[in-house]
């Protein structure tokens, strides 16, 4: 049992879980710094880049739930090895695409394994770092994470792509998919749910259509129209997806969205919170590879070197946030990140960082330094209060609401870029088409912090705690009781 390890073991248990994140994160951080060179070879459009970065999310989004609620079932560990041999398998698939319906193709058999990653290995360490101040800074060791593939992806994906290519990119996954492997087998314990829940094809179909309904409609109607039939085909397609969802999920004794889970102001405001950072976040990337690359000229290398800035102040500000949230709770972490993610977004959308050296560098700092406040709070508190056995299913409902925003993230602003350049010279044209995106950008910023604000007070503990008490399984005491 997690209750019955060393701390040494705790720690080595934490590591191999960060591995995980490592690769996936990493994967994301390379493969924007790499976008040009591989339009370049597929001669791909606008669309096609975006479909390169939201099919890995869009099957990540949609198989989370899924993946947590099956590791609950039948069994942590054994999930999270069959996903890191997936993944590492797709790495290797993609390095060796012929063309761009290929690369996309074995982008999402990545995300099957991603899939299985992320969400189990959050649940992996709640069930091994019981208490809650130690669960918080095992949290921000987490989120530590993501800044340092933040920081790395840019100048390791740069080195390759200028002196190997852009297929090399996918290489760094391999040692560490194994190592990670080989590290699980080996010391990571075995956990179940003590009452796991059964399967839900129905409410995981729905999942599906409603979120690659959407993310298809959005990043198409630029070529085809926004009110040409097949975009308000898919539109419509992704609505009724919705309202089956919230007609279906709660007649299931043990459905795949408990949405009683919604019921938790906190927890409410942390899936909206990473859903609106994360397409921050995404659309930050793409809007700032692109324009380093194709508009100032820059190459690879360079352009990751200006993206380093923001990755240091996430790598910094990540661990931080972890401090903060065990001692003082979430509410200062999110009131930071999103006051500094807001500050970013204006500068570039009414001061013209772009135009400017010192401007543009103050925006990579504030950006990084929100991004770094923000994803701790939002695992925490997703976690936070419910009981352990639905430890699996909260993570992953708040990872699904991170893959969620970056797959939005980049259909909504490649969608506004594609529509504003589309007539016109892209490189020429590319600031003042950008505009509208980094003013969305400043908006899911805006979106954070009031959202922290609301979500962090008395009254959202409160519902947080009803909602645990709900959530809790009838005791024997309660069942006698009851009859």
């Amino acid at each position: 049992m997690p209750d019955e390890l060393t701390p040494r073991r705790r720690l080595l248990v934490l590591a191999i879980c960060c591995m995980s994140l490592l690769i996936v994160s990493l994967d994301n951080t390379v493969l924007n710094v790499a976008l040009p060179s591989m339009r370049e070879e597929f001669d791909a459009s606008v669309s096609g880049m975006q479909w390169t970065i939201d099919a890995y999310a869009l099957v990540l989004a949609s198989l989370l739930m899924l993946a947590g609620s099956t590791a609950d079932r039948i069994g942590r560990r054994k999930v999270f090895k069959a996903g890191l041999v997936v993944f590492t398998l797709g790495s290797v698939l993609c390095s060796l695409a012929p063309n761009l319906e290929a690369l996309v193709a074995f982008r999402m058999i990545q995300a099957v394994g991603g899939s299985m990653l992320n969400p189990v290995a959050m649940s992996i360490i709640t069930n091994t770092f019981t208490e809650p101040r130690e669960r918080a800074r095992a949290i921000g060791v987490w989120g530590g994470v993501v800044g340092i593939s933040m920081a790395a992806g840019p100048l390791v994906g740069g080195l390759l792509v200028d002196s190997v290519g852009w297929r090399s990119i996918f290489w760094v996954n391999l040692p560490v998919g194994v190592a990670a492997l080989l590290l699980t087998m080996r010391y990571v314990p075995e956990s179940r749910a003590p009452r796991p829940r059964r399967p839900d094809p129905v409410g995981q179909l729905l999942v599906i259509v409603l979120l690659g309904a959407l993310t298809y409609a959005i990043i198409e109607a630029p070529a085809v129209g926004w009110t040409s039939p097949l975009t308000l085909a898919f539109a419509g397609a992704a609505l009724l997806a919705l309202l089956g969802l919230l007609a279906y999920e709660p007649r299931r004794a043990e459905p795949l969205i408990d949405l009683r889970f919604f019921r938790s102001a906190p927890f409410s405001g942390a899936t909206v919170i990473a859903v609106c950072a994360f397409a921050s976040l995404a659309g930050f990337l793409f809007l700032s590879t692109l324009y380093l690359q194709d508009v100032r000229g820059l190459d690879a290398l360079h352009a990751g070197l200006w993206m380093l800035p923001m990755a240091a102040m996430t790598f910094v500000c990540a661990p931080l946030s972890g401090r903060l949230v065990g001692s003082r709770g979430p509410r200062l972490p999110l009131l930071i990140a999103g006051a500094a993610m807001t500050l970013s977004g204006v500068l570039f959308a009414a001061f013209e960082a772009e135009d400017s050296g010192g401007t543009r560098f103050a925006a990579y700092v504030l950006f990084g330094l929100g991004f770094g406040f923000v994803n701790t709070p939002i695992t925490n508190t997703a976690v936070a209060g419910m009981p352990r056995a639905q430890a699996g299913v909260a993570a992953a409902v708040a990872s699904t609401s991170r893959q969620i925003g970056q797959t939005l993230g980049v259909a909504v602003i490649g969608a506004v870029l594609a529509s504003g350049v589309a007539s016109s010279s892209y490189a020429t044209d590319f600031t003042e088409a950008s505009r509208p995106a980094w003013w969305i950008i400043a908006g899911c910023g805006l979106a954070v912090l009031a959202l922290g604000a609301l979500s962090s007070g008395r009254w959202a503990r409160g519902t947080a705690e009803r909602t645990a008490e709900r959530l809790k399984p009838p005791t024997p005491t309660d069942s006698t009781r009851t009859a």
